[in-house]
């Protein structure tokens, strides 16, 4: 490629903030819950560059032409490839689609089919941007994909805090994971964290449905994480992720508390994450494909210890959590405290509902 920066290039990254950021020149637009990419166009030759530096190309075969179509002849831009499902971004279909067989890969380009959302440039034809402004390049970007069409998109901007504290607050039905902020004179600084990201921090009760240990066993066996569950419409106790971090003064504390609730043998065996009584329960119609319990291997978790303990789900505990990717927590929560005046049959995924933002299917064209 003769482009005036050339392939690989370390996306500008950004800082987390808990407060939105406030002042002249800031522009603010919504973090996008997808895999970043670097979209290296030479002509005929298109190439995704991920954060880490390696290519994507061969994943998303379906964005090539498009990206010819949309972007100018020679250009680098900067911006994520998300998979965008009835209920707003699903970043599970997504992960899927980075599959080592062709066969596969061709199947999902046309099942789940991935969208390019653009959010700043680094060149256009023999200019190199990158010391230009935000401001500037985005009146660059702006211009360049003036005609775009889907699955190309350019992203929604805006420098009114009062509508970025409304997207904030609504956009997370959609799946999209907080706000980024942009002062209007920053640079774009490969690998560097020059950007602010806000990102959601909720609550939410879950039932606590086993654990694991703790991989330091030097003081003998201690509780590393904890895994929750959230019930569905149908009663079925689906595993939605973990909370972990703990002190190891904290992680002695519960090894002792949870002791009492341990799943003996015949316990187990009526334990919804029992593998034998979810396929009875799907014969019966309770759950459904969807059905989600710990310990499944996947290509991800590759060589992880998935092994788990049993606990009678009798527990309850509040979590901060700070995002919601489909059924499940898309990373770690924290634990907050526990809620012994709580119902585990009361902890359900209806506390967690939001609707999916009518921005979002403006731009995507959904509903």
């Amino acid at each position: 490629m003769a482009l005036p920066i050339s392939p690989p290039v370390a996306p500008m990254l950004a800082k987390v903030v808990r407060e939105l950021p406030m002042g002249e020149g800031l522009f603010y637009e919504p973090k996008w819950d997808g895999f970043r990419c670097i979209v290296f166009r030479d002509e005929e030759m298109v190439e995704l560059g991920s954060r880490n530096e390696r290519p994507l190309t061969r994943y998303f075969p379906e964005l090539l032409e498009p990206l010819r179509q949309n972007l100018p002849h020679r250009c680098v831009i900067d911006g994520e490839i998300v998979v965008v499902g009835p209920a707003g971004l699903d970043f599970d279909a997504l992960t899927q689609r980075i599959h080592p067989a062709p066969s596969r890969v061709r199947l999902l380009s046309t099942t789940t089919p991935a969208s390019f959302v653009a959010f700043d440039v680094l060149a256009l034809g023999d200019d190199d941007l990158r010391a230009l402004g935000y401001e500037q390049r985005r009146r660059r970007l702006e211009a360049a994909l003036a005609d775009a069409t889907a699955p190309v998109h350019l992203t929604p901007v805006t420098t009114d805090p009062v509508v970025a504290a409304d997207w904030f607050s609504r956009f997370e039905g959609a799946g999209l994971d907080g706000l980024v902020v942009k002062p209007a004179t920053l640079t774009y600084r490969p690998g560097q964290r020059a950007m602010w990201k806000v990102k959601h921090e909720r609550s939410a009760d879950c039932v606590v449905g086993g654990f694991r240990w703790h991989s330091q066993r030097g003081d003998g066996q201690v509780v590393g994480s904890l895994l929750l569950g959230l019930y569905d419409a149908q009663g079925r106790l689906h595993h939605v992720g973990v909370a972990s971090g703990f002190s190891a003064a904290r992680r002695k504390e519960l090894t002792t508390l949870l002791h009492p609730y341990l799943a003996d043998a015949a316990a187990f065996e009526e334990h919804p994450w029992n593998t034998a009584t979810l396929e009875e329960d799907l014969a019966r119609g309770v759950g459904g494909p969807a059905s989600r319990v710990p310990g499944a291997a996947s290509r991800w978790s590759a060589g992880k210890d998935l092994r788990w303990v049993p606990l009678r789900p009798e527990l309850v505990v509040e979590v901060a959590y700070d995002h919601l990717q489909g059924s499940r927590f898309r990373h770690a929560t924290s634990l907050r405290r526990f809620r012994p005046d709580r119902s585990p049959r009361s902890c359900t995924y209806a506390q967690l509902e939001t609707p999916v933002p009518a921005e979002l299917g403006a731009l995507f064209g959904t509903g």
